[in-house]
């Protein structure tokens, strides 16, 4: 299987997958709105406050990619809208769960 060309998802030396995000926290619900800038547009249903939207976005991922919690770790942006993951999991495993979710997104 194939990497699919996202501008989001990186692969490490290691095997494991590097994900950029961008959130948006305190929305209604928690919900991909699609690529933007280079990275993979969340909404989070959880305030930017004491790391809330932090573990929200890291357990919305986790449960998609039907990983477990610690397999996704917050490699930067702590306090920022822009993120990086790191996801103890394939890069063509999320690469294909990416694909899914923005199904004819990927060309924003």
């Amino acid at each position: 299987m194939s990497i699919p060309s996202l501008p989001c998802l990186h692969a490490t030396r290691g095997g494991s997958s590097l994900l950029d995000v961008l959130v948006a926290p305190n929305a209604k619900r928690t919900a991909c709105m699609g690529l933007h800038d280079g990275a993979l547009r969340v909404r989070l249903a959880a305030p930017p406050v004491d790391g809330a939207a932090n573990d929200a976005l890291l357990r919305w991922v986790a449960t998609e990619l039907g990983v477990a919690r610690g397999a996704v770790v917050l490699a930067r942006g702590d306090t920022s809208k822009r993120k990086q993951l790191v996801i103890d999991a394939p890069p063509e495993r999320v690469g294909a769960w990416l694909a899914s979710l923005l199904g004819d997104s990927t060309s924003s």
